[in-house]
């Protein structure tokens, strides 16, 4: 991708004002968008992408340009501004430290497979995606005569990147991901519910030969008729089950988001300080895990060249570690868990969730009912927001059922979930013993990066829940 030494010169010039670090991040994607919606393509966009982020440390602080001229010219004019936001003197030169290049220990190797050169990502035709697309389109549609609109989004990409910095390191990489988005509408008079299903892996075309697109789709369509013929959901504090997988998104939100380092290292979150100590229920474990084969958040090594690794966050309600970069571990005074992600080279790296889960536990999903005399189960969450400084929180529930006398009741549709990350941690008093991991993306301080959310059932004592209907 870039000369070996021309990224030499590039790093030297990016410390000859001063710093103590340097790192070249060079990107090159192809990609594939499809949209669909009204039994149409609305829109097919099909393209390259590349360029290079310049990067230099300088104790606590950073500076950051990225160009996409990489002629030798442009790429020495990226450094030097930000060589100019270094205070002096200036540093030695980039490789001092490290010597040449690192070509023999795992850091400096080309981890780029021919498998993963996305042969089974372009080779693949127009016609074939958009089949795809069409069979998810046409099965939520015949579902029931209640869906008034289907809207199908098709995304496949091939990321090479070389990261390369002033210690020596030399990586390469190759990323393949694929991912198939619908949403099915329900209209019952001015009333109106989605569903919604969204697989997604670190695999090319092949991925779709394993799954049952028109169950998936029907599945998504009968979560907005059930819902769009709901009673509205009751207000009040309750015990809540969250079911397995997209659940897992109130810990992403409202938890994954205070255990990263760019929130730590600014005290910007209510872990800050707080490693061994408890900071939930005992039958607490939590994982974040860029390794899983495949897995939609998974790479081999982070956009800082850091092979990822299985950080074991909280256990048995414990605190046991954040989740960093090289510059929030700096600043803490920790090592790096390979957390470093960017949504391309016009972002520099912050510590980001990969695969962030609940480990299960021995519970049952029929148990966990049975043991609930009224509360809440919700079987799929939707979108929300939190304050990471607070961990106060608010989500939708996109298909939720009332509890009553240990059993199911009724549908409920309008539930939102309100609380508090760190107290919902200690609220849980139940985990489930079957997981599943769900995809999605994750926007913050680095762009939008493809991150997994996952755990098993869980109950939450004393949540509160906002609706607009009746006990």
């Amino acid at each position: 991708m870039l000369d070996k030494g021309l990224v030499r010169d590039v790093l030297d010039q990016a410390l000859s004002k001063g710093g103590d670090f340097a790192e070249v991040f060079a990107e090159e994607t192809a990609r594939t968008m499809i949209q669909y919606s009204s039994n149409e393509v609305e829109k097919a966009l099909s393209g390259r992408e590349y360029g290079v982020g310049i990067r230099i440390l300088f104790g606590r602080q950073s500076a950051y340009a990225y160009t996409n001229d990489l002629s030798r010219e442009g790429l020495i004019r990226g450094a030097a501004v930000v060589a100019a936001a270094a205070p002096g003197p200036p540093a030695k030169a980039a490789l001092s430290m490290g010597g040449d290049f690192d070509r023999s220990s795992p850091h400096g190797m080309v981890l780029s497979r021919p498998e993963l050169r996305g042969l089974k990502v372009q080779g693949v035709a127009l016609q074939e995606k958009l089949a795809l697309i069409e069979i998810a389109n046409r099965e939520a549609r015949a579902h029931h005569t209640l869906i008034s609109q289907v809207q199908v989004s098709y995304l496949d990409e091939i990321q090479h990147v070389l990261i390369a910095n002033s210690d020596g390191l030399w990586v390469e990489d190759d990323r393949v991901r694929t991912r198939l988005h619908m949403a099915a509408v329900a209209s019952k008079g001015a009333e109106k519910q989605v569903g919604s299903a969204g697989p997604g892996a670190c695999q090319g075309f092949e991925l779709y030969s394993g799954l049952d697109i028109p169950g998936i789709a029907r599945e998504a369509a009968e979560t907005a008729v059930v819902m769009v013929q709901a009673d509205y959901a009751p207000g009040g504090k309750m015990a809540v089950i969250i079911d397995k997988g997209f659940g897992g998104v109130i810990f992403h939100e409202a938890c994954g988001h205070s255990l990263e380092g760019y929130a730590v290292s600014r005290k910007a979150s209510v872990f800050a300080e707080k490693l061994g100590q408890e900071v939930a229920s005992p039958l607490v474990n939590v994982v974040d895990d860029g390794t899983l084969e495949n897995t939609w958040g998974s790479t081999r090594v982070d956009d800082e060249g850091v092979p990822t690794e299985r950080t074991l966050l909280i256990e048995r309600g414990i605190l046991r570690s954040f989740m960093l970069d090289r510059l929030s571990g700096r600043i803490l005074g920790l090592r790096s868990t390979g957390n470093g992600r960017r949504q391309s080279y016009r972002f520099a790296p912050v510590s980001r969730m990969r695969n962030t889960f609940i480990l299960p536990g021995t519970s049952r999903l029929q148990e966990m009912i049975e043991a609930t005399p009224a509360g809440l189960y919700a079987k799929k969450m939707g979108g929300g927001s939190v304050n990471p400084a607070t961990g106060e929180f608010n989500f939708a529930v996109m298909e939720g059922y009332l509890i009553h006398e240990g059993k199911i009741e009724k549908p409920v549709r309008g539930a939102t979930l309100i609380g508090n990350g760190k107290e919902i941690l200690h609220n849980i008093d139940m985990v489930g013993d079957e997981l599943q991991l769900e995809p999605g993306m994750c926007g913050a301080a680095s762009g939008s990066v493809p991150t997994t959310v996952g755990q098993p059932v869980i109950r939450v004592q004393g949540l509160v829940v906002g609706g607009r209907g009746r006990n």
